[in-house]
């Protein structure tokens, strides 16, 4: 069987791919960098050479961004049902990366209270926050899952990027989204993917992320 190896930390957008991982249900090896030390080691700079976690390696196959290794792994490991059928891709990879590119640089953005001039606002790929959640508040009103009849690594990456959003006072008063993610969120592998990293986070930190 081809080693599948996962580079994380418990404090990164790494949490989405354990979710995704324990979905997939495949044996895997994790490796915890440190930000400060094995994370700017040469090892890992072959790996990702901006020097940032997840990173998944499956073989040879080298993958990091955490929408990619979504993909890869639902593709990679097909009997999990993680990715629609064909004629649902469209869905399926519209939303996946529509979360990557608009709700997530929208999502840090309003974090760290930067809001584009009006003038500029084409140059940010995502207009303003309240249109992209807008946009994804279409995409999920009135339905279980985001592409086709069933969960999938969409359904996954867009339930995170909710969730933080919610918890971190990005998005407010928003209840399709809330009712979306509240629906997902709970999964038996989300569960044991948050229990897991929860356990590598000092005490006072656990429950948080």
């Amino acid at each position: 069987m081809t080693e599948l190896v996962f580079y994380t930390n418990p404090r990164s957008r790494g949490r989405m791919v354990r979710w995704m991982l324990e979905e997939v249900g495949t044996p895997y090896r994790t490796e915890i960098l440190d930000y400060a030390t094995s994370m700017k080691a040469d090892a890992f700079r072959k790996l990702n050479p901006i020097l940032k976690v997840p990173v998944i390696t499956h073989g040879d196959v080298v993958v990091s961004e955490v929408a990619a290794i979504c993909a890869y792994l639902a593709d990679a490991f097909p009997d999990a049902g993680l990715a629609p059928a064909p004629s649902d891709r469209g869905a399926y990879y519209r939303w996946l990366f529509f979360a990557a590119g608009c709700v997530e640089p929208a999502m840090t953005n309003a974090s760290l209270g930067f809001v584009p001039p009006p003038e500029r606002r084409a140059m940010v790929g995502y207009a303003s926050t309240p249109e992209t959640l807008d946009a994804l508040e279409t995409a999920v009103d009135g339905r279980e899952f985001i592409a086709g009849n069933r969960f999938s690594a969409t359904d996954l990456y867009v339930t995170w990027q909710i969730g933080f959003g919610l918890a971190f006072g990005m998005i407010t008063d928003r209840p399709t989204l809330a009712t979306y993610a509240a629906r997902h969120r709970d999964r038996p592998a989300a569960i044991r993917a948050r229990e897991i990293d929860d356990a590598l986070l000092p005490p006072e930190m656990r429950g948080k992320m």
